[in-house]
């Protein structure tokens, strides 16, 4: 699944939406939304650490498909639609830590926000400390404030799209085809940490379904 990028890294556009479902948008929305419920309520009415981990780890051992199947066709502002991203963004940081800690620290060093405080990760940050994030955040669904993780998501989001912008900007005039890649590439990244803040507000809300 992992293609060959080259810095700065540059996903391919399906990434976030190459997954489909059944052919019954109903069934697939109901399955959706229990498993997600049942998922979460049980590990975290008893978060045994064991079986946090192995939630955390599942994508590294079965592979992205799964829970693509489950949560992939959910609606972006619902409790599968964030699993389903929190789950993605994961993946594609394993996928390419190097790429993704580069376009993170570029973010970092334009960002006049403070996402990279939010987000957490440990600077400098590099492929380790990118991949520890995505697990913190990861885990932080099943175990800490569901919100909190939502935002840390977020946050990860917008500072990667500053990222990819900043350097989409570098390569205007040098590289148009894959400053439009980066610069599309920031989009998305914008667009999906936009979801998650709602999401979180949702959470807060008791309204996340």
């Amino acid at each position: 699944m992992a293609d060959n990028f080259h810095k700065p890294t540059l996903f391919a556009a399906n990434k976030f939406e190459a997954f489909q479902g059944g052919d019954d948008p109903a069934a697939i929305s109901r399955v959706a939304h229990e498993t997600a419920q049942a998922l979460l309520n049980r590990v975290r009415s008893d978060p045994d650490p064991a079986t946090v981990e192995r939630l955390v780890a599942y994508t590294d051992e079965n592979g992205i498909d799964a829970v693509a199947e489950l949560w992939s066709r959910a609606t972006p502002r619902s409790l599968p639609g964030a699993l389903w991203r929190i789950y993605l963004i994961r993946m594609l940081i394993r996928q390419d830590p190097e790429g993704c800690a580069y376009l993170y620290q570029r973010g970092t060093d334009a960002a006049a926000t403070i996402d990279p405080l939010v987000a957490g990760a440990a600077v400098p940050t590099g492929p380790t400390e990118i991949m520890i994030l995505a697990d913190e955040i990861l885990r932080g669904l099943f175990t800490g404030d569901f919100a909190v993780a939502l935002d840390r998501g977020a946050a990860y989001c917008r500072v990667t799209a500053v990222g990819a912008a900043a350097i989409a900007d570098d390569l205007e005039l040098t590289e148009p085809h894959r400053s439009s890649e980066l610069t599309t590439r920031a989009l998305r990244f914008s667009t999906t940490a936009a979801e998650f803040a709602a999401c979180a507000r949702l959470w807060r809300r008791d309204s996340l379904e």
